[in-house]
C-alpha cells in the first residue's frame, strides 16, 4: 500500500477523476436494449472511484 500521505492522496483523486470520465463516456442505453460495454465501463468507473475514495479515507484515519 501507498505509505507517502501526498502520494496516495494525488492517486486517490486520479482515481476518482478517470472513475467519473470512465461513467460520462460509457455508451448509454439504447432505444431496445442495454449495451453490455457500456455496463462493463460504468462498473469499471464504480470500481475506480471507490478505489480512490478509499485511499483518499484512509488518510483521514487518526491512527495511521
Amino acid at each position: 500500500m501507498l505509505r507517502n500521505r501526498t502520494l496516495r492522496r494525488s492517486v486517490g483523486a486520479v482515481l476518482v477523476v478517470v472513475g467519473a470520465l470512465v461513467m460520462w463516456l460509457a455508451p448509454g442505453p439504447t432505444f431496445t436494449a442495454v449495451s453490455g460495454a457500456g455496463l462493463a465501463l460504468l462498473a469499471a468507473g464504480i470500481a475506480l472511484e471507490a478505489i480512490g475514495i478509499a485511499l483518499e479515507h484512509r488518510d483521514r484515519d487518526p491512527r495511521r
